[in-house]
């Protein structure tokens, strides 16, 4: 694997020096950055703007124990069983009780969450969960109410510092750990620092259908794997079990949100008879692995490329206030879904594994942190439950942002550094891009291996030659100068492509969303 993006002897359009550098600003990002100690200069790098993350596209809720018949014991017990047996239960002990205080920490930012006539915060029912324990914000908005108070809040901070449209390069090390990053926004920057926090999201464009942001091309996995950190269970790729099935092509897969089922919604075949309840006990509710193989099980069966949602028990005006996004776009499609069934299938949607990290966000490069999606601290196991990730986000990100305020001494920013590097990469990068190659090319290429070889379920035969497919397409691309964005995302792509393929061919049993027919 190449060590750097860059090629040749890079010229640095400028120098910026800061404390810490996060990479990413969805909840994970932001919610760091507010933890940080205030006299700590911060710089949140996002690669397009703050609207393009997967954080603010999130419908789903945010999972925690606050009602009177819960406790983070239980909330604890059904994250281990969605986990598969495979779950960090330290991570998971940490998640379930100290969540509940950053919650409290959202509600004094002002992030409204629904609340019922009485006053009390209204709570929801999703897969996996024995409790009502989701909150939501303005319905199916939870992710951009929460994106929205975080960055208003962060944005008033002295300290913390926003550069948007800008794509995340390189991680620079040297004796010390990290002491540094390459970014690029109309030519190369050089940034200065010793902490880095790589909250980058998922992986989700390394597959055609996705619900994630067209941001989400794997650059910070990437690059914490070419400084030296591990990436971690890369097999556990989470499909969502109703994304909204469409026949044209789509950037973007729109969500709907587990929560309809939650609100009462089942899934019909082409019969028009429920098929989950044969499946397993909790139906519908089941964990999403689960449910996302029900419904392919249920498309091979009948040859359709999808099932049916059907929430028609509920009325249109109750639909519209309690999913405002969904109901909106479901009309705009010519669906009315008070009285019509909505037409649904799996789609890629989360990545429990990531970058190997510690409770507190260590990762195996001194100086170089990770938490949110892009990180692996095991809370997740082999399936994540529904709305635990924005809690991960919040829990783990904070927990991030206090060891390297416990951590000054190191997060200095002084003396240790010249304050121009000169970097060369002699006899790297320097054949130019194939002819007739595109970068979009490649993606695609990217997209159509990862779909046959890594999907709601997968065997030996496929695994395999789609790994010496990424495998060759990476190596094309070690020698190459990667001339822009495009071009360095492909790269990043085939990288951790050629990690979650080569991982799951490795896992011989089938366990929660990796599943072998074979």
């Amino acid at each position: 694997m190449r060590r750097y993006l860059f090629s040749g002897d890079v010229k640095f359009n400028s120098t910026i020096t800061t404390d810490v550098l996060i990479v990413g600003s969805g909840i994970a990002g932001l919610y760091a950055a507010l933890c940080l100690d205030g006299k700590l200069k911060c710089t949140v790098l996002a690669k397009e703007g703050i609207k393009d993350s997967d954080s603010y596209l999130a419908q789903g809720g945010v999972a925690a124990a606050l009602s009177a018949d819960d406790t983070p014991c239980l909330h604890f017990q059904d994250t281990l069983e969605a986990g598969a047996g495979l779950c960090n239960e330290e991570a998971v002990r940490v998640l379930v009780k100290e969540g509940i205080t950053d919650i409290q920490n959202l509600l004094s930012l002002g992030v409204p969450f629904d609340r019922k006539s009485s006053g009390l915060l209204e709570a929801g029912l999703e897969g996996g969960h024995h409790r009502r324990r989701i909150l939501h914000a303005k319905g199916d908005a939870t992710g951009r109410e929460i994106v929205n108070a975080l960055y208003e809040k962060a944005a008033c901070q002295d300290n913390i510092t926003f550069m948007f449209g800008t794509f995340f390069v390189d991680i620079l090390n040297d004796a010390k750990g990290v002491c540094g990053a390459v970014v690029y926004k109309n030519g190369f920057h050089l940034l200065l620092c010793r902490s880095i926090i790589i909250c980058t999201g998922g992986i989700g464009r390394l597959y055609t259908r996705t619900t994630n942001a067209e941001v989400s091309t794997c650059d910070g996995h990437a690059a914490a794997l070419r400084a030296g950190a591990r990436l971690k269970d890369m097999e556990f790729v989470q499909f969502h079990p109703t994304g909204l099935y469409s026949q044209d092509v789509e950037k973007r897969i729109f969500l709907i949100s587990e929560a309809v089922r939650g609100a009462g919604g089942v899934l019909r075949g082409t019969d028009g008879k429920r098929f989950m309840t044969k499946i397993h006990p909790m139906a519908e509710l089941a964990p999403r692995d689960i449910v996302a193989r029900g419904i392919t099980d249920e498309m091979e069966k009948t040859g359709c490329s999808y099932v049916s949602l059907d929430i028609t028990c509920k009325k249109a005006e109750e639909l519209s206030e309690r999913f405002p996004t969904i109901y909106a776009e479901c009309r705009r499609r010519g669906i009315e879904i008070s009285k019509q069934y909505i037409p649904v299938c799996p789609v890629q949607h989360y990545m429990m594994g990531g970058i190997a990290a510690g409770i507190n966000g260590t990762t195996d490069v001194k100086g170089l942190y990770a938490c949110g999606e892009a990180a692996c601290t095991g809370v997740h196991g082999a399936n994540r439950l529904a709305s635990n990730s924005m809690l991960e986000c919040l829990v783990f990100s904070r927990r991030t942002a206090c060891s390297i305020n416990g951590n000054r001494a190191f997060a200095d920013v002084g003396a240790p550094f010249d304050t121009y590097f000169k970097l060369k990469q002699k006899g790297c990068g320097v054949e130019p891009v194939p002819d007739g190659v595109s970068a979009q090319n490649i993606k695609s290429r990217i997209n159509a291996v990862m779909g046959s070889s890594c999907g709601v379920v997968r065997n030996s035969d496929s695994m395999r030659q789609g790994l010496s497919e990424l495998l060759k397409i990476k190596n094309t691309l070690e020698n190459v100068c990667l001339p822009d964005k495009d071009w360095m995302e492909a790269y990043n792509m085939a990288a951790v492509s050629c990690e979650i393929v080569g991982s799951a061919f490795k896992r011989r049993e089938s366990i929660g969303a990796h599943c072998r027919k074979d």
